[in-house]
Formats: C-alpha cells, sequence, structure tokens
C-alpha cells in the first residue's frame, strides 16, 4: 500500500526576519513546509516527521515552531561563519522524503543549499511545491507554475522538495504548544566556510536621487511628442554674461520646483 512508503520525514527550518522591522521571527516559508508535512501524516499510516534547524540554537525566534505544530526541534548548533551542508547530509541520510522553503529569509539567502544537498545526498528534487499527497509509487506534488498554471508531479521516494513561497500555510499558532514542546541540541563540530570569510558585510549605501522635471504637459501634447519627433533638449543660452546665463539656470529649478529658494 502506498501508504506504507512514507516512514520519515524531514522538515528543514530557519529563523526568518520581520520585512519591515526587520525582528527575528519564524520563516512563513518553512512555516509552509511543515504544514504540508503535517498534512501529509494525516494521510499515511506510521509516518513521523523531524523538525531540522542547523545554524546558532540561541535565538527565541526557533521556537515560533512548537507554536506552530512541531512537537520536537533538533537544533543542530553551529557558528555564523560554518557552513551547515555538512551537518545536514550527517543528518539526512534515511528520510524518505525532505521539504524545505526555497531561500531563507536571513543570512546568505542564496537559495542554493536544497540543490547542494540533493546533489550531494543523490536525490531527485523538485521546487516551487504548493501541496503533497501520498500516491500509487511514492508521493504526487502539485508544482506552482508562472502566470497561474499548476501541475502534478510524481515521484519516488526519496525526494527533496522546496515549497513555494506562496503556498498556503494553515497552522495556527497555539501557545500551549510552544510550551508542551521541547528542543534537542547538539553541537556540530566542522571547519568554518571559506566563502563565508570571503563575504564582507556593510551598511548599505543610499545613492543620490536624480533630479528630473515634473511631467506638466496634457496628454494630447505626450501623444503628439511621441509620434512628432521633435527637439526636447531644452534651451540654450549663448548669448549675455555668467550671471544671466546662472539666472536662467535658476529660474528653470525655481519653475519646476526643484529648488526652494
Amino acid at each position: 500500500m502506498n501508504q506504507q512508503i512514507i516512514k520519515r520525514i524531514a522538515v528543514l527550518v530557519s529563523i526568518g526576519r520581520n520585512p519591515v522591522s526587520g525582528v527575528p521571527r519564524y520563516s512563513r516559508n518553512d512555516a509552509a513546509a511543515l504544514g504540508l508535512a503535517a498534512e501529509l501524516i494525516q494521510r499515511t499510516t506510521g509516518a513521523t516527521i523531524d523538525v531540522i534547524h542547523a545554524g546558532p540554537a540561541d535565538n527565541p525566534a526557533l521556537a515560533e515552531y512548537l507554536a506552530l505544530g512541531a512537537t520536537k526541534i533538533n537544533v543542530i548548533e553551529t557558528t555564523t561563519a560554518q557552513d551547515v551542508l555538512p551537518a545536514l547530509l550527517e543528518q539526512l541520510q534515511a528520510y524518505d522524503l525532505v521539504l524545505c522553503g526555497s531561500r531563507a529569509e536571513s543570512g546568505d539567502a542564496s537559495g542554493t543549499l536544497p540543490y547542494q544537498l540533493a546533489a550531494r545526498l543523490n536525490l531527485p528534487l523538485l521546487a516551487g511545491v504548493i501541496a503533497v499527497t501520498p500516491g500509487s509509487t511514492g508521493i504526487v506534488a502539485q508544482q506552482f507554475l508562472p502566470k497561474g498554471r499548476r501541475r502534478e508531479v510524481g515521484l519516488r521516494l526519496p525526494a527533496l522538495l522546496t515549497v513555494h513561497s506562496l503556498a498556503p500555510c494553515r497552522l495556527r499558532y497555539a501557545y500551549a504548544s510552544l510550551r508542551s514542546g521541547q528542543m534537542t541540541k547538539r553541537t556540530f563540530l566542522s571547519a568554518s566556510s571559506e566563502s563565508a570569510e570571503e563575504w564582507t558585510v556593510e551598511a548599505a549605501k543610499v545613492k543620490p536621487r536624480k533630479l528630473a522635471a515634473p511631467e506638466k504637459r496634457s496628454g494630447h501634447a505626450r501623444m503628439q511628442a511621441a509620434t512628432v519627433a521633435e527637439s526636447r533638449g531644452g534651451k540654450v543660452v549663448h548669448e549675455g554674461s555668467a550671471a544671466d546665463k546662472a539666472q536662467v539656470v535658476l529660474t528653470y529649478l525655481r519653475e519646476h520646483h526643484l529648488v526652494d529658494y
């Protein structure tokens, strides 16, 4: 029976970030992956879910996954400079199905980790998943396509799925689940990532905004300008002193409200 094919499901979670305030929180994309796994085990017999996080273990936002339904979170503690790929490879050796978000909301957020895991574990990878159901020979995943299209793809197990950012998240926050859940921690000792040592983090610089005069012409004038070739280079002043030419420039700036003096 197809219900006996899926035994162990792993859900990879990370620390998200509020897009407005920047406060750490759970990742909605990873929470959607947890929701798909929870719906899948309701249609199978004897399947279990292991929620796995690789990274710093002292972030309080990690416990929010307990409130969303995870009974236990297996934390593989690594430093910021360490590559989490070796730690996850060691943990994901005996799972039938691995689900994760498409990319992290903090850190490098390159979106390449699922592909590296699939290549090293020799697993088929399906990206952009929004629904998963048991199939006759494995699972049937519904994949998000451009322009609102969908398609169903059958996969044999084991496999790795990345969940689309627009996948529905039906999990509800329950404080009682947060209090009753537990977190197990173990430290993964490995050399620091060479790529992480090459990066330099600095504050973003605001680029100067180019001043441009607002468009004051009517719709008819703009249509005529688009169909009839005319010079739009502005006014060229050849005569007069430097003060007269400067006065012309200042008058133009005041006329278009580019200066207020």
